[in-house]
């Protein structure tokens, strides 16, 4: 079976398949940015991107992503390690409390921005409406996602 994540290959044996996403990301790859929080796909905190559209991994296994391109909030900075401009926005605005949701909040950002580069504020609150955030009050989190649209 072959995933690639955040633009690298890998070859994973088939008695992986049955092995869930969040759990071979965290594990196996050392990728904790995606958590398993909920464990009902409910809060967001496991939100990745699978080909480019976001998905809430704490239920998905390797065999549904099989083939399919993977983003985690790792694979969103630039090769330098400096941060995406969506990544710096949520800095800039002081979009970051705990910081436990920031990466489903940012990919799911990113594909909305990906699909509408000029949101509008109501389009932004309805695209987070499946990501929990218990620290921020999500204003400083859509004016983080609004600035970042310049860069789209």
């Amino acid at each position: 079976m072959k995933l690639n994540i955040n633009n690298k290959h890998y070859e994973i044996p088939d008695s992986y398949k049955e092995k869930r996403l969040v759990e071979y990301l965290r594990d196996d790859l050392d990728l904790t940015g995606a958590k398993n929080a909920c464990d009902m796909a409910a809060c967001g905190a496991c939100a990745v991107l699978v080909n480019n559209e976001v998905i809430k991994i704490c239920h998905a296994h390797l065999k549904d992503v099989e083939g399919k391109n993977i983003t985690t909030i790792e694979g969103m900075a630039n090769p330098d390690g400096t941060l995406h401009p969506l990544q710096q926005s949520f800095v800039d605005a002081g979009a970051i409390q705990c910081g436990f949701c920031t990466p489903g909040m940012v990919l799911t950002a990113h594909a909305l921005l990906l699909k509408n580069s000029k949101p509008t504020r109501l389009e932004i609150r309805k695209a987070l409406i499946g990501n929990l955030c218990r620290c921020t009050g999500y204003q400083q989190i859509i004016d983080a996602i609004e600035m970042a649209s310049k860069y789209y």
